[in-house]
């Protein structure tokens, strides 16, 4: 135990509800969504040098390792008055743009008309909407990591930004908190539109998990997004 500490491993738990939701297999096996969790999370390997979880995360960031995810940026103005105001949506791309947008995070331009006019599709690759942070972007290097093995193989992912983060304006007195489901929600009902065919997911880290819970307690959403976490 000793040693492992030394190396820096150390056991990871699960916490769930006494009976998990129930899924089905390709295969047609069953299994729990806890037990897809506990075998897909892998071992967990820390800096033994660092006593607390604030400088774990810290340490991440100063590795030096970095994930090219590219961006193209969509404001969106909303259409209901009781939340007026831009939220900033930024769809990942597979080519750089040919010149970088200062005014944004790094690997980030707003969509030209052209490449915003060719963005509706039939096709029925899996679409992923991602939501960051409390004081984060789409340019977090977590969220990031988790979109590179799904862009990779072959998803489609956008990421909302909180209304004042990642660089976007602030447009009126309307924010955002954990129960910010506005913007989402608006979100999900466009690219159902723009994407008939593509089954959605959502994700969340952190305050955006909350905002993506509350999404599903209060809003018909969840009958839209195949799955959420």
């Amino acid at each position: 135990m000793a040693l492992g500490w030394f190396l820096g491993y150390t056991r990871v738990s699960f916490h769930h509800a006494a009976e998990s939701i129930p899924l089905e297999t390709e295969d047609g096996n069953k299994t729990t969504l806890a037990q897809v969790c506990e075998s897909t999370t892998p071992p967990c390997r820390l800096n033994p040098f660092l006593f607390n979880g604030h400088l774990q995360t810290a340490w991440t960031s100063v590795q030096g390792r970095d994930v090219p995810i590219i961006y193209r940026r969509k404001v969106f103005e909303h259409e209901d008055p009781a939340y007026a105001g831009t939220f900033a949506v930024d769809f990942v791309a597979r080519e750089p743009a040919e010149a970088q947008d200062d005014s944004l995070p790094p690997r980030t331009t707003y969509f030209t008309e052209k490449e915003f006019a060719a963005l509706p599709s039939d096709d029925k690759k899996p679409m992923l909407v991602a939501l960051h942070g409390l004081s984060g972007g789409s340019y977090e290097l977590y969220l990031r990591h988790v979109l590179a093995p799904l862009i990779d193989d072959g998803w489609e992912a956008c990421v909302v930004n909180s209304r004042g983060c990642a660089n976007s304006a602030i447009t009126s007195g309307v924010l955002y908190n954990a129960r910010a489901t506005w913007d989402v929600r608006q979100t999900v009902k466009w690219l159902q539109k723009v994407f008939p065919n593509r089954p959605l997911f959502g994700i969340g880290f952190s305050l955006g998990a909350n905002i993506l819970t509350n999404v599903c307690i209060t809003e018909p959403i969840p009958t839209v997004l195949q799955a959420s976490d």
